[in-house]
């Protein structure tokens, strides 16, 4: 199947896909969505791209999103990842995060694969999302693993300072933030699921993702060889636009509660 491009300057209209393939999505026996910080962009979340001119600008990402960078000066990592945990907790699901979480509730076979670390698609009501790239909520110790919770402060208060991390309380190492830094695998729970949904789905939306960042990058070729209908979602070309099958020229918000309004009950 040919890859097509259809503009969604401002909301989803449901003759911007081939007929085809809006009901190839609506009778899919299993439906994979893989998002991006894209979507959460929208709710004031940087990317990673624009965090590089602001949130990012001060530091080398190797000093705060790395092992070596964290045990060179761990308050100054600890003390960035409280300020980030802070700012995503005053933010709030939007339109994006909760079509997908209305598309899952029904489907029988739904699985939604993030490469975000923030709580929104839970917060907006999806369960069992599986996390590729962890959770700034999910600390744990540097040695052991054991889970810790990260400190439940609000801007300003966690205005980015330096900050101790706290200590295990089952080994006496020190706690780490719950996110996959730079040179660290992924869960491979989270990696097995995700792959193994994208050998079974019939169809994928790959919503607000650059297809930079591997092995996430490669699920929605996966899906496609396994013999799926891949539809993106996001207003930029990016690096999925050859696996794709069609893309949809539109933010999340704009493109997603249209789309599953058209998908129907």
């Amino acid at each position: 199947m040919p890859q097509t491009d259809h503009a969604a300057p401002t909301a989803f209209d449901a003759t911007v896909l081939p007929a085809a393939a809006l009901q190839r999505l609506r009778d899919a026996r299993h439906l994979l969505v893989l998002t991006g910080a894209g979507i959460s962009a929208e709710s004031g979340i940087p990317t990673f791209r624009d965090a590089m001119t602001g949130l990012w600008a001060t530091f080398d990402p190797a000093q705060l999103a790395t092992r070596e960078g964290f045990l060179a000066d761990p308050p100054l990592v600890w003390g960035w990842y409280v300020w980030r945990h802070a700012m995503v907790a005053g933010t709030a699901p939007n339109a994006g995060h909760q079509a997908l979480a209305e598309l899952a509730g029904r489907r029988r076979r739904f699985t939604l694969v993030t490469q975000n670390v923030d709580d929104l698609h839970e917060r907006a009501g999806s369960g069992d999302v599986v996390r590729l790239h962890g959770s700034l909520a999910a600390a744990r110790c540097l040695r052991c693993s054991r889970p810790h919770p990260m400190p439940a402060l609000t801007l300003p208060a966690a205005d980015g300072s330096r900050i101790e991390p706290p200590r295990c309380p089952a080994c006496g190492n020190l706690v780490r933030p719950g996110v996959v830094w730079f040179g660290e695998h992924l869960p491979a729970d989270a990696l097995a699921r995700a792959q193994a949904a994208a050998d079974d789905a019939d169809a994928m939306l790959v919503v607000g993702t650059s297809g930079l960042v591997h092995p996430a990058a490669g699920l929605p070729a996966r899906a496609r060889a396994a013999g799926a209908l891949v539809v993106q979602v996001n207003p930029q070309p990016t690096e999925l636009d050859a696996v794709c099958h069609h893309h949809l020229r539109g933010t999340a918000t704009q493109v997603l509660p249209g789309l599953v309004r058209a998908l129907g009950g």
